[in-house]
C-alpha cells in the first residue's frame, strides 16, 4: 500500500482550529490574493437612523392620472412618503413599503424629467428635505482596515436600490427646465451643503 506524502502542518492555530502547512508559514507576508478569498463580499449600511417605530406606507395614486388641481398635493405625499428610511440589512422586512418607497421614487423622477409645471415654490422644501434624509448619513466603519481601492472590491451600500433613485431624483430636480436657482437657494444653503 502506497502512501502519499503531504506537506507538515503546524499545530492547530487556536484562533481557527485548522492546521496551517508549513509552506504557508514560512511566507510571513499573506498574499492579497489569498486574504481577497477569504474575505466576503459584503453589504454595508450607512442607515443607522431608520425609523424605530415601523410606518406603514400605502400606494398613492399615480402622478399621471392625478388632476391637474391635485398634482401638486400628491407630488407632495409622495416626497414626503420618500422620507421613510428602511432597514435594507434585512432583505426580508417591510418588503411592500421598500416597493412603494422604490415606485414613488421612479415616478417622482420621470415626473421631473418630463412634466412642465410641477416644481413650484412650495415643493422646494419637501423636495430638498426628502434628499438630505435620504443621502445625508453616517458611514459605517470600515469591515477591512487595510483596504487597497486600487485591489479591493468597494463594500457595497446596502440601501442602493433607494439611494440611486434619490440622487437621480436630485439631478433632474436641478436640470429641470422649471428649476428656480433664486428659490432653491433658500433650502440648498450652506447648512444642506455641510451636512
Amino acid at each position: 500500500m502506497e502512501t502519499t506524502k503531504l506537506p507538515p502542518t503546524s499545530p492547530s492555530s487556536p484562533t481557527t482550529g485548522f492546521s496551517v502547512p508549513s509552506a504557508e508559514k514560512v511566507d510571513g507576508f499573506p498574499r492579497r490574493s489569498m486574504r481577497r478569498a477569504r474575505q466576503r463580499r459584503s453589504h454595508s449600511s450607512s442607515q443607522f437612523r431608520y425609523q424605530s417605530s415601523q410606518v406603514e406606507l400605502t400606494p398613492l395614486p399615480l402622478l399621471k392620472d392625478a388632476p391637474v388641481a391635485e398634482l401638486h398635493n400628491l407630488f407632495c405625499k409622495k416626497l414626503q412618503q420618500c422620507c421613510v428610511l428602511f432597514d435594507f440589512l434585512d432583505c426580508v422586512a417591510d418588503l411592500k413599503g421598500k416597493e412603494i418607497k422604490r415606485a414613488a421614487l421612479n415616478e417622482l423622477v420621470e415626473s421631473v424629467a418630463t412634466s412642465r409645471g410641477v416644481l413650484i415654490e412650495p415643493l422646494y422644501p419637501e423636495a430638498i428635505k426628502m434628499i438630505s434624509v435620504n443621502i445625508f448619513r453616517t458611514l459605517p466603519p470600515s469591515e477591512n482596515p487595510e483596504f487597497d481601492p486600487e485591489e479591493d472590491e468597494p463594500t457595497l451600500e446596502a440601501s442602493w436600490p433607494h439611494l440611486q433613485l434619490v440622487y437621480e431624483f436630485f439631478l433632474r430636480f436641478l436640470e429641470s427646465p422649471d428649476f428656480q436657482p433664486s428659490m432653491a437657494k433658500r433650502y440648498v444653503d450652506q447648512k444642506f451643503v455641510l451636512q
